[in-house]
């Protein structure tokens, strides 16, 4: 077995993050990876938002303002504290661009295989990750927030830092259990409008 494929075998989220975050050349060359997704036609339809320091505490305050108007003071302050459970969280934002032969879902899954080659990146250089969205990447008020532009949408947010303690590893399903083989029909119809 490769040290890559083992590497992705062993790989688990992990909630529990202190300080210290990863240093700027290796989130740099977490970047790096990044840029390696798939990307049909070149359009880099990604980018990415660092938050670290009091940016944080201005992110939960976004998050907290994306509560619905039912949420409770507890789900508020929930949501205010969200950012603050590592020391830096990075935001994966898809940018679609028009493109006659590359739909627009295609770009979005681009800018998602980004965020998980960031996650392994850092993980390999001894941090740990947890990748997280939830209602308020989807919420126009946090988009308006973070100042994204018409288009685009949060990927997720992935959280980083010095994992403070292992969880228990997570069982895994066998690939019998979700792969299957394709068989071509003995007939296949014509394409039809």
């Amino acid at each position: 077995m490769s040290s890559i494929t083992r590497f992705i075998l062993d790989r688990a989220s992990e909630p529990r993050l202190e300080q210290p975050a990863p240093p700027v050349a290796v989130v740099d060359q977490a970047f790096q990876c990044a840029s390696r997704a798939p990307d049909h036609a070149l359009l880099r339809p990604w980018r990415y938002l660092v938050v670290e320091g009091g940016g944080l505490a201005a992110l939960g305050k976004l998050f907290a303002a994306c509560c619905p108007p039912e949420a409770s003071e507890k789900e508020q302050e929930r949501a205010r504290n969200a950012p603050l459970r590592a020391p830096m969280v990075i935001v994966g934002v898809a940018s679609p661009r028009p493109h006659p032969k590359v739909p627009e879902a295609e770009q979005v899954m681009s800018a998602a295989v980004g965020m998980s080659f960031i996650s392994l990146a850092l993980n390999e250089a001894g941090f740990g990750t947890m990748w997280r969205t939830g209602p308020v990447a989807y919420h126009s008020s946090l988009h308006e927030g973070l100042g994204l532009e018409s288009g685009e949408s949060v990927v997720g947010f992935l959280y980083t830092g010095t994992v403070a303690s292992k969880k228990p590893q997570v069982p895994r399903p066998e690939p019998r259990d979700y792969v299957a083989r394709w068989e071509a029909p003995d007939r296949i119809m014509p394409w039809q409008e």
